[in-house]
Parts: C-alpha cells; sequence; structure tokens
C-alpha cells in the first residue's frame, strides 16, 4: 500500500465528523493519558501501604460497587439535567475524589474515598455516550464509537507506561497527577462543548408524549436483551484482567510474562482499531456481533492451551480482535435502540452492565481457578460466548430497520430529522474534510430547528 493510499483511509476514517465530536474525543484522550487509580490501585494498597489481599479484595469491590450505583444515577441526571451539566460534576468531582483518596491513611477512610472514586468516575460515561448519540449522524456511530474507544486505549497504553514511572517515585504524584488531569477534561467541557440535550418540539408536547423513565427501560425487552449480553460478553473480556494474571501465576508464569502477554491487548487495539472499523463499519452488526462473541469466548478458551508466552499471546490476539468489532458495534446498536428522549438513562442501564461484570468477573475468577482449576474457566469463557453469540442472533433477527421510532428529533413540519446536518461534499464528490479535521476544524452550524451539537468526555 501506497503512503497517498495511507494518507487517503486516514483522511476518510475521520471525514464527516463534527467539530464537537472532536472535542469529545481529545477529552476523553486526556482523560485516559491520567488513568492511574484504576491501574495501580492494587499495587498501591499492597505494596505502598501493605494491605492483606483481602482488604484490597474489598476496596477493589467497593470501587466496582460505586459503579454501579452511579451508572442508573448518572444515567437519570443525563437526561434530566442535560449532558454537559452531568459531566462537568462527575469530572470535578472525580478530580477531587482521586486526589482525596491519595491523602487518606485509615482503612475505613480509603474504603469510603475508594467507593466515592468509583461512584464520581464512572458518572460520566452515560453522558459522554448520550452526547456522542445526539451529534453524530446514524451512519457515522460505529466509527465514530470506534475512534473513541481508540482513544480510550492509547491514553491507556501512555498512562500506564507513564504512571509506572511515576509510582516507583511518589503514588501521590501519581493521584494528583489524575486529578489535575481530570479538572481539565472538565475546563474543556465548560469552554468547547455547549448542550446537546434534545428538546421537546411544540408538537411532542401537544401530543403529550410520556415521559422516559427507568422502568420504561426495563420494560423495554429488546433493549434489556442487549444489557444482558452486554454483560455476558464483559464476564469474558475481563477475565483479560483478572482470569489470566491468576492463572499465569498459578502457572509458575512472572509478572513481567503477563505484562507482554497483556500487552499484546494495547497494541493491538491502537494499530487494528481503524482499519477493522472502516471494513465492518457498513456491514451487518448482527453477523458482526454473533462473531465477535464467538471469538471471544474461544479466544480465551484457547488459554488452556497456551504453555507458553508466545501461545498466550496467539490467544490474546484473538480476543482482542473480537474485542475490536464488539465495542463500537454494541456501542451502535445500544444508540440506536435508544429513544431520543431518554438516552441517558438507556446508556447508564447499558453502562451497569459493565460495571456489574467487573463486580462478578474477579469472584468468578477466583473461585473456580481455586477450586476446579484455570481450564475450567477457560472452558466457561467459550460457554459464555456460545450463548451470547446465540442471544445476538436470536435478538436481532427481527430487528427493526433505522432508529428508534422516538431516536430522531422533529422538523418544525414535524417530520423526522436527520440530527445533524450531512457535511457538503467535496468537488470529487466524497464528503467534506473540513468538519473533521480536529478540534479546531471549522463545523457548519445545525439549523435552529435542531438541537444544538456538544459532547463531552
Amino acid at each position: 500500500m501506497s503512503v497517498a493510499s495511507v494518507r487517503r483511509a486516514a483522511r476518510e476514517s475521520v471525514a464527516g465528523l463534527p467539530r464537537e465530536f472532536w472535542w469529545l474525543w481529545t477529552s476523553t484522550l486526556v482523560n485516559r493519558l491520567g488513568a492511574f487509580v484504576a491501574t495501580f490501585m492494587t499495587l498501591y494498597l499492597t505494596l505502598d501501604r501493605g494491605y492483606s489481599a483481602s482488604f484490597v479484595g474489598l476496596v477493589v469491590a467497593l470501587h466496582g460497587l460505586g459503579g454501579v450505583v452511579s451508572s442508573l444515577v448518572a444515567g437519570v441526571l443525563t437526561d434530566r439535567l442535560g449532558r454537559r451539566p452531568t459531566l462537568m460534576v462527575a469530572q470535578a468531582s472525580t478530580a477531587f475524589s482521586v486526589a482525596l483518596l491519595g491523602f487518606m491513611e485509615h482503612p475505613a477512610a480509603i474504603a469510603a474515598v475508594a467507593l466515592l472514586v468509583g461512584m464520581t468516575s464512572n458518572a460520566s460515561r452515560p453522558a459522554v455516550q448520550a452526547m456522542m448519540a445526539d451529534i453524530v449522524r446514524p451512519e457515522d456511530r460505529v466509527r465514530a464509537f470506534a475512534l473513541n474507544y481508540w482513544a480510550v486505549n492509547l491514553g491507556f497504553a501512555v498512562s500506564a507506561t507513564v504512571a509506572g514511572f511515576v509510582a516507583e517515585y511518589s503514588y501521590l504524584a501519581g493521584f494528583l497527577g489524575e486529578a489535575a488531569l481530570t479538572l481539565v477534561c472538565a475546563v474543556l467541557v465548560y469552554l468547547k462543548l455547549p448542550e446537546s440535550r434534545p428538546q421537546r418540539t411544540a408538537e411532542e408536547k401537544a401530543a403529550a408524549e410520556p415521559e422516559i423513565g427507568l422502568g420504561t427501560v426495563l420494560r423495554d425487552g429488546r433493549f434489556m436483551g442487549v444489557v444482558g449480553l452486554s454483560f455476558l460478553i464483559s464476564l469474558i473480556f475481563m477475565q483479560g484482567s483478572f482470569g489470566l494474571p491468576l492463572a499465569m501465576g498459578a502457572a509458575g508464569f512472572s509478572t513481567a510474562d503477563y505484562g507482554l502477554v497483556i500487552g499484546v491487548n494495547g497494541v493491538l487495539i491502537v494499530l487494528l482499531q481503524i482499519p477493522v472499523t472502516r471494513f465492518i463499519e457498513r456491514r451487518d452488526p448482527q453477523r458482526l456481533l454473533v462473531i465477535s462473541a464467538l471469538l471471544a469466548g474461544y479466544g480465551f478458551g484457547l488459554t488452556a492451551f497456551g504453555g507458553s508466552v508466545w501461545s498466550l499471546a496467539l490467544t490474546v490476539c484473538v480476543w482482542t480482535l473480537a474485542e475490536i468489532i464488539n465495542s463500537p458495534t454494541q456501542m451502535g446498536l445500544v444508540a440506536r435502540l435508544s429513544p431520543l428522549h431518554g438516552r441517558g438513562r438507556y446508556q447508564g442501564m447499558y453502562t451497569m452492565s459493565w460495571a456489574v461484570a467487573s463486580l462478578i468477573a474477579p469472584l468468578m475468577a477466583g473461585f473456580t481457578i481455586e477450586h476446579f482449576g484455570a481450564a475450567w474457566l477457560w472452558g466457561a469463557t467459550a460457554v459464555l460466548g456460545t450463548v451470547a453469540a446465540g442471544g445476538y442472533w436470536l435478538l436481532m433477527r427481527a430487528l427493526p430497520e433505522g432508529e428508534h421510532p422516538q431516536s430522531r428529533p422533529r422538523s418544525r413540519r414535524g417530520r423526522p430529522g436527520a440530527e445533524l446536518p450531512a457535511p457538503a461534499p467535496a468537488p470529487d464528490g466524497r464528503p467534506g474534510l473540513a468538519a473533521a479535521s480536529g478540534p479546531g476544524a471549522g463545523a457548519p452550524e445545525p439549523p435552529a430547528a435542531t438541537p444544538t451539537a456538544a459532547s463531552g468526555s
């Protein structure tokens, strides 16, 4: 492939996305560059503070529990208060709580603040995903979610390396560094991102359309099916952080071996997320989700046969490909099934599936490996992947074409309208690139009949 072809592919990967999306992308990257607590919490409590494994498990569980609680609360606030204020409060609170955690000495205080950090750090996710659905055209959402996921992993890859050196010098510096970068994200939201929450039109008010509450989400059988399948997929993927290190340790591998193996995951996502997304974004989501579920389940299942670092690294390649396919496709499906005025609640319920899985996955890994052996854990992931694949096939068999009936704002004449105007075509007929050149790119202002475009981190 020539250099010109690579450049053209890169331009087309970012073409047509509004300027507000790129501020969202930038804030996501900055936020993940500061990820310290989630990465080094266990090492901080064991090596620096000398606490027992049982206490560390309690703290990590409380951190996850905070995410479960805040997912639903933040989803409601995203719809009621708006995306922008929810993001600003969540990020400012995260900055404060992370900094506070670094100064805590008493075990009870550490546990309580860890719960607070879990709540605040997870509270921004429903608002981010709802904003992205607000500002990006439906046909571009898979690509937008993939680019955002790429920023998450790129930021994490850099932060994990840098934070490792920072931790050798001072764990407190790591906590304060994360707090500072999270505060930068809050400032970006305040300065660059107007509110994107769609307002009800006069026609919708006159029709007295019912308000969307959490009960509405729970009664939406198809969407709750997606949430349940997301939970199963999350249980599988999280074994890369919980089951894999336990199994490798029990088999006599070193921490350096695990670092090398799991590092393959981040490298592949950074290298392949964008080109793979270009390949899959116009393809059948049902088939993509079925394939990704099978790749995830059997990719981890192959770990039972990994007897060396390199064979384990090959299994990571298999389930990483599943992750690259599944993440943007599933997030695009969630946005597609979410009604316009209930996106925050729907995204909150979806986020909760991952938060609950983060609580159960370590218990599942520890119990299975201790009582039955690692091979049973990897066999269980293959079963979960098969069940999830069958679930996706059944769930999406009769999925209607297009958006949720209430997912598009109405024009002044009451007809369904696009959420954002299409970018002006370039002279050669391709989508205009001006709207996608980065945070400083000029994007056309939306007409008065459409919601104000915005995004957050």
